[in-house]
């Protein structure tokens, strides 16, 4: 049997992995597919960059179309990052007949419906498992494992940065900038972070995860998001002296069709399964309604783990080549999107208040909540040595967002409210 040739955008971290995947395993792989697969064109930036893996140099190139257009490849993998460009490279590619596996959420996040609209009337695959979560089959259980069931919720922590540095925080006390630095000089956070650090990373996963869970065509512009960069070493120790730990979490959830997306710092409570995630790895809850709750934990980025998820796509691709089917598992949104307003989406709450220490003030405070019909689960006064005015930290029962507006509006009206320092969802 002939093998199956492919074509690689990109040499960097991922792109090394696949080449060790695909080359150390070639047996197994040959015994899956009944194929061997060979690496036939590989692009990248500097053919004469020194590498960790030996490559033929015959292999490498710096142009692009030299892969795009190679007659002789059937399947591209593409590990290069970037979004116009490479929406245009895989364009060109499913324009060729080419089939597409990718670890590119920001891509797919952007342009996926139109990229799977091509594969569709092109009868190619696309497939994207790494761009999620790295090395746990998140996509695949999502599109496959829960094909006939009915997913009402997805939650989970999809960014290994910003779950290292909660961790940390939460371990050692550590003030956010100090350990933010950390994780630049270990290389778990880029020297620009913000797409970590204010969520916008999670949100382009979160697009994704939903769209396939709830079959609409979710939108990034359609995620609420909120980052970690004001959460407070203070923020942590109030939360774990009640039984939570903070958590950058992505939460999508569908109810009777109206759909609703965040990306927020989230305090969970500390017997929750997520709450024991810590460092870089991710985890994804999934709640279907008839198989309940569900939970795939593993680590979310990383050469070979990422490069796992890439390589099972790439035999995806063969065993549905070999059996004639390529482009037949492309499943287009097929709901109309309904965003959930802000009566439809209810949490509980976590809020921090620095209020005058009087007598009255908590009875005004509580007044406004039962105003908005808002009811508390508790109300704490913490003293603090270090701020003279008195800390009140209230947990709200479950409260639609549109309350909880409402009554944070008139707070920030009231002299005898200094601030609202901190507000939390909070789940588990």
């Amino acid at each position: 049997m002939k093998p199956i040739k492919v074509g690689l955008l990109g040499l960097g971290t991922v792109g090394t992995g696949v080449v060790r995947i695909v080359e150390g395993h070639q047996e197994d792989l040959q015994r899956q597919t009944g194929s061997a697969i060979e690496i036939v064109k590989i692009l990248v930036q500097d053919k004469t960059k020194s590498r960790s893996i030996t490559v033929d140099p015959d292999k490498l190139t710096e142009n692009a179309w030299d892969v795009i257009n190679n007659s002789e490849i059937d399947v591209i993998v593409e590990v290069m990052g970037g979004i116009e460009t490479t929406k245009e490279h895989i364009l060109t590619a499913l324009n060729n007949g080419k089939h597409i596996v990718t670890a590119n959420k920001d891509l797919m996040a952007m342009h996926g419906p139109e990229i799977l609209a091509k594969a569709a009337e092109k009868g190619c695959d696309v497939l994207y498992e790494a761009s999620v979560a790295g090395g746990i089959p998140i996509i695949r259980a999502l599109v496959e494992g829960f094909s006939s069931d009915r997913i009402t919720k997805i939650m989970g922590i999809v960014n290994g940065t910003t779950n290292y540095i909660l961790t940390k925080m939460s371990q050692e006390g550590a003030a956010y900038a100090d350990v933010l630095k950390e994780a630049q000089q270990l290389g778990y956070a880029e020297a620009d972070p913000t797409s970590d650090v204010e969520g916008l990373d999670a949100a382009r996963k979160m697009t994704i995860l939903s769209t396939l869970g709830f079959h609409a065509n979710v939108a990034l512009g359609d995620v609420e998001v909120k980052g970690i960069s004001s959460v407070s070493k203070e923020d942590i120790q109030y939360g774990k002296k009640l039984g939570y730990e903070v958590k950058l979490l992505g939460i999508a959830e569908n109810h009777d069709g109206h759909i609703s997306v965040s990306v927020q710092p989230t305090m969970v409570k500390n017997t929750h399964p997520l709450a024991s995630v810590n460092g870089v790895f991710n985890a994804v809850y999934v709640y279907g309604e008839a198989v309940g709750e569900t939970m795939f934990y593993g680590p979310g980025a990383g050469e070979l783990p990422t490069a796992t998820s890439v390589v099972a796509d790439l035999v995806a691709v063969v065993r549905n080549l070999k059996l004639g089917v390529n482009g037949r598992t492309v499943l287009a949104p097929y709901k109309e999107k309904k965003l959930k307003t802000d009566e439809q989406i209810a949490s509980k709450n976590f809020i921090l208040l620095h209020v005058e220490d009087k007598a009255g003030v908590l009875a005004q405070i509580t007044q406004i909540f039962a105003q908005h019909e808002v009811s508390l689960e508790s109300v704490f006064q913490h003293p603090n040595a270090h701020n003279p005015k008195a800390e009140i930290i209230i947990i709200t029962h479950d409260a639609n967002q549109a309350s909880m507006k409402n009554v944070l509006k008139q707070f920030e009206s009231m002299d005898v409210i200094h601030s609202i320092k901190s507000l939390y969802r909070v789940e588990g």
